[in-house]
């Protein structure tokens, strides 16, 4: 199959092009296999070209991770969730992120394709270098473990069932956000419910224009019925 699969029956084709729809497709396992090894290099350097001590490392890496979810959320929250409004908008959105809400059971475009993390990635190595200086490597470190702990979470809470109460409740967390009433209002959070909790988004809180349209369409489905 590769690491990045052809067109699949749960995977339909985005883009005319078959070069460009092929590689909007990514096999999960080259998450881990791309930013673990990267996250460790970045620790090594860390010690070996920032001077900084292990215990500081480790300490810097768990901020960098706990700054990750926040950056999930935010991202989500917001600009995958954003619908510009101009005649490319719903386009737009759809190839950042409605795709994934049209199709939720794609497990090929689940995670994000190399072209765009690898991006993420070198942008905020240089971001948190140029702020941080020595530290950044570290903070980078735990930056980027934390992005592969989410794309690998997404993945799994779509097609693993989950063993234990926590993964149980992670999963549901994100599942309700795939329903339309909720989708634009609440439970953005993917790895963790933790900034749900900050920015009070946990609770399930419908979306009124959702809502009103459901409506319409029971009370179409009725009149037709009655017809």
């Amino acid at each position: 199959m590769g690491f990045f699969p052809e067109v699949t029956a749960e995977s339909p084709a985005m883009f005319e092009s078959k070069l460009i729809d092929r590689f909007s497709r990514t096999h999960w396992t080259l998450v881990p296999i791309l930013y673990v090894p990267a996250a460790l290099v970045l620790a090594y350097f860390s010690v070996s070209l920032g001077g900084v001590s292990y215990v500081t490392t480790a300490a810097l890496a768990a901020g960098g991770f706990l700054a990750w979810t926040f950056t999930e959320y935010w991202l989500h929250r917001t600009a995958f969730h954003w619908r510009p409004n101009v005649s490319w908008g719903e386009r737009f959105h759809f190839l950042v992120h409605g795709v994934h809400h049209t199709w939720p059971r794609d497990r090929f475009r689940l995670v994000m394709p190399p072209t765009v993390s690898l991006t993420l990635f070198w942008f905020f190595l240089g971001l948190y270098l140029l702020t941080m200086q020595q530290y950044g490597w570290a903070f980078a470190a735990g930056f980027t473990l934390g992005y592969t702990n989410y794309d690998i979470s997404h993945y799994f809470q779509h097609h693993v069932s989950p063993k234990t109460a926590w993964g149980r409740n992670l999963r549901k967390h994100h599942l309700a956000h795939h329903a339309p009433r909720y989708a634009e209002t609440c439970k953005f959070g993917v790895s963790t419910t933790l900034w749900d909790h900050v920015f009070r988004s946990y609770a399930l809180k419908a979306d009124p224009k959702v809502v009103e349209a459901e409506k319409a369409e029971k009370a179409d489905k009725s009149q037709a019925v009655a017809a």
